[in-house]
């Protein structure tokens, strides 16, 4: 195939080598399980890519309520909205697992946004992305029972379909129930109802079936409407 622009941007664009460069306004660190990356109401001068790991957002009311908004996984951003002009976090990101990030200064981003059309296109699909989840999100929490928010959440976060085995979910039952609007108590019970089922085991980590996938993706799934 010759060498033409339109060839080239066809190109695969390789995130993870991109991004395991530092220098020109990137670097590269490691974070420890529970290791804050950044708190609500630091300066929001840098976007995050995450290499290896998982990522907990939370944001703190004015009344002391934490609520967890997110969680992000290895090939995704956080901290973007610092691109918006977004002079300050609102928001706090904390390691859930060991983790492998790279920062690029809003700066840095901005620049290679410009002069990197395949790095344009990757972090433009990431936000189609992450809008969609948004207004899944949104009509999850407005039409669904929390029986099916839950079984929802444990499928996305077992990330079907990006690997030969769904990823085991190291995450308590009290942040489940913070991420769907509900109690822990009521986690509790439909996480037995869904072991018993044989959707999920459950052994310090959650482990999804993917009976659970079938069960969310059918029309009338085998989990209850009642809240």
């Amino acid at each position: 195939m010759p060498n033409t622009p339109q060839a080239q941007t066809r190109e695969a664009f390789d995130p993870r080598a991109f991004f395991s460069r530092s220098g020109m306004g990137k670097s590269v660190d490691r974070y420890a399980r529970n290791q804050k990356i950044f708190s609500q109401g630091d300066a929001a001068d840098a976007v995050f890519f995450i290499q290896k790991g998982k990522v907990k957002i939370t944001v703190l009311s004015e009344q002391g309520k934490e609520a967890v908004v997110g969680i992000f996984v290895a090939g995704q951003f956080f901290g973007e909205a610092s691109l918006d002009g977004a002079e300050r976090r609102t928001s706090t990101s904390q390691a859930l697992e060991d983790c492998l990030i790279t920062s690029i200064t809003r700066t840095e981003m901005l620049e290679g946004l410009s002069r990197e059309p395949n790095l344009s296109a990757f972090f433009v699909r990431h936000l189609l992305s992450r809008n969609q989840r948004m207004e899944d999100d949104l009509i999850d929490q407005l039409f669904n029972s929390s029986e099916k928010r839950l079984a929802r959440l444990l499928v996305l976060l077992a990330n079907f379909g990006e690997g030969a085995h769904p990823v085991p979910i190291a995450l308590s039952q009290e942040t489940l129930a913070e991420m769907i609007g509900t109690t822990r108590s009521r986690v509790s019970f439909f996480m037995n109802k869904f072991r018993k089922k044989g959707f999920i085991d459950y052994k310090g980590k959650i482990e999804v079936h993917r009976a659970l996938l079938d069960a969310v993706l059918r029309e009338k799934p085998q989990i209850d409407e009642d809240d």
